[in-house]
């Protein structure tokens, strides 16, 4: 016989969330599930939860009366919410961003877009081509490099450097017929790969950049602001004193303009090299009001079963607010991730979940603070050399300064206000000199990068304009001396306030 449930435990709930069609929305459901209209309740893996659901504000009723006792009161609001925290990976966060920022992801062509219909790839011939629906195959060049993933045959995966392009086919040398590749299957384009001795570095009155007589640098997709890898694993593709990551300042036809370079740049002429460059998918706050998007979603949570089927609750209309990125010492990287919401529901297992696909969890390793952080780079505008070489922490924060929009005859928000988009944060480094100090004093403009790479795949989070604060040095008995600096983020002269670019491949020296 079934016996009682009266406790349901932490570990048998789940976390989901689909993005909403619009505020408090979700998209239609096709007629025959799973159809590409569907809901996607994509997993999710939290380590903790703050608030999440709903708080009922009730108003007693307190007439004067003989016997001086309160009547039952009235509900009269209802403020949602949801937030959680978890740990940082390469793509776990990818879609919330761009919730954060009010912006859709500036992409380099793949065939699993974030924002559009997945193509599918419907075989690879003996003739070393990809098969697929042309308005993939419309967006790649020659030389472009393409990540394949997901394919049976071990020889269709890993990087490939396109040859041609054919009307619904991309072609690469090297690889073996397969009629049906698995519905997992995809490419992405990931980089370019230069003609023979045709990118060079130029170093000239400390202006750094990269030039090309055959390539048109305008075509790659790039944003001024943007990160990118410069450099392939082999000694053919790579410059033998100018490799890493680098932002690109300006764009034209033949000339990238480097504004910061995770190496020191010195002028080198590319040689008998085939120099490759990796590029990756661009988020950041936008300027231009037609690019400036609101994504609410929806997290649907599992509460355990009750005698008909899975218990849930449903946080709606969920509106970013605010996000924290902790980079401590010794540790993994988290994210805290905050929504102000419209309206929570709860279900019974007769009700059930709401409709939709629901993909299962893909795990990937967690970011750490001690092997996986390249660099965190402060510096002062127009100067390469760091205000601190070594932190003890540091944390980024966005926040859209959100709150519910009440009106009368609705319980909960009807809307969600956003106000002023704030990007700050703290850091503790190890005091070197007092130009940190001084940068405080003197309201130096000051630029921030951190950057991120963990199997092949790489994150950067970049602040083009910002000034700090505080900068009182801490000096305790045996203990290395620290200056606490607080971040307070600007609109640069890029349009944005903050840049992350989301490298889905870098090469093993990356």
């Amino acid at each position: 016989m079934a016996c009682p449930t009266y406790k349901i435990d932490s570990n048998d709930t789940g976390l989901r969330f689909a993005i909403e069609k619009c505020l408090k929305e979700l998209p239609s459901v096709g007629a025959t599930p799973p159809d590409p209209a569907d809901p996607v309740w994509f997993p999710l893996e939290p380590n903790s939860y703050g608030d999440m659901g709903a708080s009922i504000t009730t108003v007693a009723r307190n007439p004067i009366n003989p016997s001086r006792q309160r009547q039952k009161g009235v509900v009269t609001d209802l403020e949602a919410s949801a937030s959680f925290q978890t740990d940082l990976t390469a793509r776990n966060h990818l879609y919330f961003l761009q919730s954060y920022m009010f912006a859709q992801a500036r992409e380099k062509p793949t065939t699993e877009p974030l924002n559009a219909a997945k193509v599918s790839i419907t075989g690879v011939t003996a003739v070393d081509g990809y098969l697929m629906n042309n308005s993939f195959a419309s967006q790649v060049s020659v030389n472009d490099i393409v990540l394949a993933e997901g394919f049976a045959v071990s020889a269709n995966n890993g990087l490939k450097v396109v040859t041609a392009v054919d009307v619904g086919e991309v072609l690469v040398a090297g690889l073996s017929a397969e009629p049906a590749p698995p519905a997992a299957a995809k490419l992405t384009v990931v980089g370019f790969q230069g003609a023979t001795a045709d990118i060079a570095v130029n170093v000239t009155g400390g202006v750094v950049t990269l030039t090309s007589v055959a390539l048109n640098f305008t075509t790659l997709g790039l944003v001024a602001g943007e990160w990118i890898y410069l450099g392939g694993d082999a000694l053919a593709n790579r410059f033998n004193n100018n490799v890493g990551f680098a932002r690109v300042d300006a764009i034209s036809a033949n000339t990238l303009t480097l504004g910061k370079t995770s190496w020191t740049a010195v002028t080198e002429a590319g040689t008998g090299k085939n120099i490759q460059i990796f590029l990756g998918t661009v988020i950041r706050n936008e300027d231009d009001p037609n690019l400036i998007t609101r994504q609410s979603v929806q997290f649907e949570r599992t509460l355990g079963e009750d005698a008909d089927g899975v218990m849930s609750q449903y946080v709606i209309g969920c509106v970013a607010n605010e996000l924290t990125l902790n980079v401590p010492q010794a540790e993994k990287i988290t994210a805290e991730l905050a929504f102000v919401a419209c309206d929570a529901v709860a279900r019974t297992g007769l009700q059930g979940l709401k409709a939709g696909t629901r993909p299962a969890l893909v795990t990937a390793d967690a970011f750490n603070t001690s092997s996986d952080v390249r660099r965190i780079a402060f510096s002062i505008h127009g100067d390469t050399n760091p205000l601190f070489v070594y932190a003890t922490d540091m944390t980024l924060t966005i926040n859209n300064n959100a709150s519910g929009a009440k009106a009368i005859g609705t319980l909960g928000n009807f809307d969600i206000n956003v106000g002023v988009f704030d990007v700050s944060g703290s850091v503790t480094a190890y005091f070197q000199d007092v130009r940190a100090v001084n940068a405080v004093r003197d309201n130096a403009d000051v630029t921030m990068d951190l950057i991120l790479v963990k199997n092949n795949m790489g994150l950067v989070w970049d602040i083009p304009l910002m000034a700090l604060g505080n900068g009182m040095v801490a000096v305790e008995q045996d203990q290395a001396i620290t200056v606490p600096l607080d971040t307070m983020a600007a609109q640069s002269s890029f349009g944005h306030t903050l840049l992350y670019v989301n490298f889905p491949y870098l090469p093993n020296a990356a």
